[in-house]
């Protein structure tokens, strides 16, 4: 396998040549690192009346979504080619049933050479999706909304949590990172 060297552009998933490449993370040493993420599911009034009552023609819904998006954490490198396979180690995924629709919660937990953001937002992502296959024939308005990191913690570039002063200044993150 050739290795066109490090990238000389700052760009971390590109090569030399400006072609995708996975980063090499043998070099890294595996610490405990977690990440969290968030979704929105809006819909109608009547799809939450719904959900509150677990009537929904389906099934369980809430259930659903948890265990599509548990799934989906561990499965987010046959989704992203450039995210590397790692050991996953817990997965959590709350559902919670609000006047708007359903909010998702994910955390993703490892003791790896990279995080987990990607596997969190996957999570979140899948989630949602499951959501709506199960209320879309109640609500074809449904929609998803507002999918982001919420925190991070671990590896190189140390712990962030979004909504935190002192984080915000490195939310951006200088030089990539894999």
């Amino acid at each position: 396998m050739s290795d066109q060297g490090p990238p000389d552009h700052g760009l971390t998933h590109l090569d030399a040549a400006g072609h995708a490449r996975m980063v090499d993370v043998t070099g890294k040493t595996p610490t405990v690192r977690e990440a969290s993420a968030s979704a929105r599911v809006r819909c109608s009034p009547a799809v939450v009346g719904t959900l509150r009552s677990g009537t929904a023609p389906k099934g369980d819904v809430l259930a659903v979504a948890r265990i599509a998006g548990i799934a989906a954490a561990k499965r987010t490198p046959d989704l992203l080619p450039l995210a590397h396979v790692i050991g996953v180690h817990g997965v959590t995924v709350d559902l919670e049933v609000d006047d708007e629709g359903v909010v998702v919660r994910t955390s993703v937990r490892t003791a790896d050479r990279t995080g987990v953001e990607m596997e969190a937002l996957t999570a979140a992502a899948v989630a949602a999706l499951a959501v709506v296959d199960m209320v879309k024939g109640l609500d074809r308005l449904t929609e998803i909304t507002d999918l982001r990191v919420e925190g991070k913690s671990g590896g190189r570039s140390g712990d962030w949590r979004r909504g935190d002063a002192a984080s915000a200044a490195e939310a951006v993150v200088e030089g990539g990172a894999a």
